[in-house]
């Protein structure tokens, strides 16, 4: 009989991977092996995809080209000047139900940090590092194709899960950046990427600074009921 490719995996090993994996936005100075985020990115990209399409694609910035994107990044934001998004995040107008997660995803992150409700200052220093990928010794840009539909978004972000729950497996934390999608044809015109590419997020990758008080930050999620149900 052949033998298995791989060794059973225990029974909550998967469980106790995704409950550790959370967003993290302070790391540790410490550089990730280039070896070992192509062996991330590998593992990533057997997640499922229709047709075995695997949308998306990965750019890891670095250096000057990071310098210059971050700058241009933080400038639109400074400047306040809104721009066409590839494609559209959040639901327009947001219902409340939904709007009641956000606030309180917001509130579990400022409280980490201690900055008050009304502090605008310390709220809008705090959203301008996503442009600077938190500092993350990898800073990833993620764009997909504008010829793929809904469809391949819902296949890249089981490649992005994947990717992220790779980290968590060897010892590393990320936070993916949906801020940079506010931003597409800066992200494009820094990195000079043709316009057939949609941006669809950023990503930080590293190691944790487990000290840091913003990375106590936790969300809840939904209760099982809310969103299962068995019909018969």
């Amino acid at each position: 009989m052949t033998e298995p490719l791989v060794m059973p995996v225990a029974q909550d090993a998967f469980e106790t991977l995704a409950q550790a994996r959370h967003s993290v936005r302070a790391f540790l100075p410490r550089p990730v092996p280039l070896a070992l985020l192509e062996r991330l990115l590998a593992a990533a990209r057997l997640a499922p995809s229709g047709a075995n399409l695997q949308p998306g694609r990965f750019w890891a910035v670095e250096g000057a080209v990071r310098e210059r994107l971050s700058a241009a990044l933080c400038q639109a934001w400074r400047d306040q000047v809104p721009e066409a998004e590839d494609y559209g995040y959040f639901p327009r107008p947001m219902p409340l139900a939904l709007r009641k997660r956000q606030v309180a995803a917001a509130q579990a992150l400022y409280g980490a940090l201690g900055v008050a409700r009304g502090d605008g200052a310390g709220r809008a220093t705090q959203f301008e590092r996503n442009y600077r990928f938190f500092d993350a010794p990898v800073a990833l840009i993620v764009t997909i194709d504008r010829g793929f539909g809904a469809g391949g978004f819902m296949d890249l972000g089981m490649c992005l899960h994947g990717l992220m729950l790779a980290a968590q497996s060897q010892g590393l934390a990320s936070c993916a950046i949906g801020a940079l999608a506010s931003y597409p044809q800066v992200v494009r015109d820094a990195l000079d990427l043709p316009a057939s590419e949609a941006v669809v997020c950023g990503m930080a990758l590293g190691w944790e600074d487990a000290g840091a008080p913003v990375n106590r930050t936790r969300t809840e999620r939904e209760a099982l009921e809310r969103y299962f149900t068995v019909l018969r």
